[in-house]
């Protein structure tokens, strides 16, 4: 709605306010006429936190509208301000329901559309990190998204996320994990040395990776199935589940088998096998992606 009243006007006024925190006087002076006229956009936010004065001032104002001010509410739904709601989409508001977005899975598909939709291109790896640096608040993952899309023309990766969020959420093992076993050496690479520069161990690295696999393998090998079900069988989170089976795509049981290896040898090396643990961390990131190359052909 913001966006489109934009369009139309690129001097349009947007102000943003919530419910539970504005009087009637306060509303009463956003709406009233402006003396430099132009277009305007009041957002009520939670409208179902409104008090009743309030919600009786907002309902009286639906009635008879101002034709240059466009007034937008974002309601929970539910019980509570049912009767603004519903007084609301008497009055003929236009209605665009959005569903809560409560699985992990959802989140991420949000942030790798709403980057896609924005002209930018994003990968899993870098959506998780996205995620667990913003919160679930989507207002605020949308905002991200389109920071990072504007910032970086529209490569959105692990590392620029890290840069982006350093002390919020760093970039981890299970960051260059995830990128290695869908087989995005780039990613992974660029995500490990970020790691490292910023101080991440090279042990929990590699123990990341070591569990990426055999999760992928402990998936795979217990078949197809709901990941809500194979959960509890696997003793796993179902998102976790999913993004193994999503993982395990491409992976043949020799290449899995293969990659063990790999781990292992790394394992080992980080631990004090290895003069140099950052180049052990490379060189197993590019033979475990190989391992899955070798899968695919």
């Amino acid at each position: 709605m913001i966006a489109a009243a934009r369009a139309a006007d690129p001097d349009t006024v947007v102000s943003e306010h919530r419910a539970a925190d504005t009087t009637p006087a306060e509303f009463e002076n956003v709406v009233s006429p402006s003396l430099f006229g132009g277009r305007r956009v009041v957002v009520i936010q939670a409208a179902q936190d409104a008090k009743k004065d309030l919600a009786a001032a907002l309902l009286s104002y639906v009635g008879d509208p101002d034709p240059d001010i466009t007034l937008v509410f974002s309601h929970a739904g539910g019980a509570k301000g049912k009767a603004l709601a519903d007084g609301v989409r008497a009055a003929g508001a236009e209605v665009t329901t959005a569903a809560k977005l409560t699985k992990h899975r959802e989140r991420i598909d949000f942030i790798r559309a709403e980057v896609r939709r924005l002209g930018g291109t994003c990968p899993e790896a870098a959506a998780e990190a996205l995620l667990t640096a913003v919160g679930n608040d989507l207002r605020d993952i949308a905002a991200a998204c389109a920071q990072l899309v504007a910032d970086t023309g529209g490569r959105v990766d692990s590392a620029t996320i890290a840069r982006y969020y350093r002390g919020r959420a760093e970039v981890s093992g299970f960051t260059v994990a995830d990128a290695t076993m869908v087989g995005d050496v780039g990613g992974a690479l660029e995500a490990l040395r970020w790691a490292l520069y910023i101080g991440v161990d090279p042990v929990p690295i590699a123990d990341a990776l070591a569990d990426g696999i055999r999760t992928v393998a402990r998936v795979a090998g217990a078949g197809r199935g709901n990941a809500y079900q194979l959960a509890s069988t696997l003793g796993m989170p179902p998102w976790k589940v999913e993004r193994a089976q999503r993982q395990a795509r491409g992976w043949t049981a020799d290449g899995l088998v293969d990659a063990m290896r790999v781990a292992a040898d790394c394992n080992a090396a980080v631990k004090g096998g290895a003069d140099d643990r950052s180049y052990a961390l490379e060189r197993a990131v590019i033979a475990v992606a190989a391992a899955r190359s070798g899968s695919d052909r």
